[in-house]
């Protein structure tokens, strides 16, 4: 049997060779101690790359995951210079986790657990959330008599999904409804182009968009479908009442099944023939605001 080689340094000196600076007291007079992945124990290193939960990143959508008491928040990695830019709103916020104290990590270290990431120096492991139904859904837009919702027909780019969240939260609809396959997870990139708004507004998965378009029309809302051929624009449609605004994939557009659930198509007019169509996440911005504007009114 082959003699085993000795370690070249004293393990203590080994592992203190991967450790980062320690904040002088984090939020809530808390402190804690770094976790590099170098000197965690192999069962703390297998959690810190993926536990569990999965992870969420960036400064807003963590935030918001602290400040949802629905969420149910695992870890919290953050960097030394993050932990005193966010100082205070990490103070507010973990008076309601009060079991999840903040690790500091190096900024290298959350790069090698979140590789392709904006991280902004902090992240968070969480549980999933819980999807509402439909149901639940359409049963709180009956207390409104202008809610609006918003329908994807298989928009797949998480990116454009976060950012249609983040519209529907900004101008006050009811949710978003997407389709079990053909739509993107609650990823962590979905929760970043998202910006919070996935705390916030449900997203709604259904099984099949022809039938969830007709439930929709039965719970009292008018489906108005987005399409560069409509003949009406959005401006000149009489839209009152309850409202689902469809819309469809970028390049593809509403499926025909889509479409013919759809009460009405609008389009949104374009200054430029040279642009074809808006990006989705562009285009529902625009529609949410002039339904906005018109409940206003």
């Amino acid at each position: 049997m082959a003699k085993r080689k000795p370690n070249r340094r004293p393990r203590r000196q080994a592992a203190a060779a991967g450790r980062t600076p320690v904040l002088a007291a984090l939020p809530g007079g808390a402190r804690a101690r770094p976790t590099p992945l170098a000197a965690a124990a192999p069962r703390e290193r297998r959690a810190f790359q993926g536990g569990s939960g999965h992870w969420l990143f960036g400064t807003h959508a963590v935030l918001a995951a602290l400040a949802n008491p629905q969420r149910r928040c695992q870890r919290l990695l953050l960097t030394a210079e993050a932990g005193r830019a966010l100082a205070g709103e990490l103070g507010a916020l973990r008076a309601g986790q009060p079991r999840l104290s903040p690790e500091v990590v190096s900024r290298g270290e959350l790069d090698r657990l979140l590789p392709t990431a904006v991280h902004q120096g902090i992240a968070l492991e969480v549980a999933p959330l819980e999807e509402p139904t439909l149901e639940e859904v359409l049963r709180q837009g009956a207390a409104s008599a202008d809610a609006v919702l918003v329908v994807l027909d298989q928009v797949t780019d998480p990116h454009n999904v976060g950012a249609i969240l983040r519209s529907a939260a900004a101008f006050g609809a009811l949710g978003v409804v997407v389709t079990e396959r053909h739509a993107p997870h609650a990823s962590a990139t979905l929760a970043k182009a998202a910006s919070g708004a996935l705390e916030s507004i449900p997203l709604v998965r259904v099984g099949n968009l022809a039938q969830a378009l007709e439930e929709i029309k039965g719970a009292g809302f008018w489906c108005i479908g987005l399409a560069a051929d409509a003949a009406a624009t959005i401006a000149e449609a009489r839209l009152d009442g309850r409202t689902a605004l469809v819309l469809g994939a970028e390049g593809a557009g509403l499926r025909r099944l889509t479409r013919e659930r759809c009460d009405l198509l609008v389009r949104i007019p374009l200054a430029s023939a040279a642009i074809a169509s808006l990006n989705v996440s562009n285009a529902a911005a625009v529609a949410l605001y002039e339904l906005a504007r018109k409940r206003g009114a």
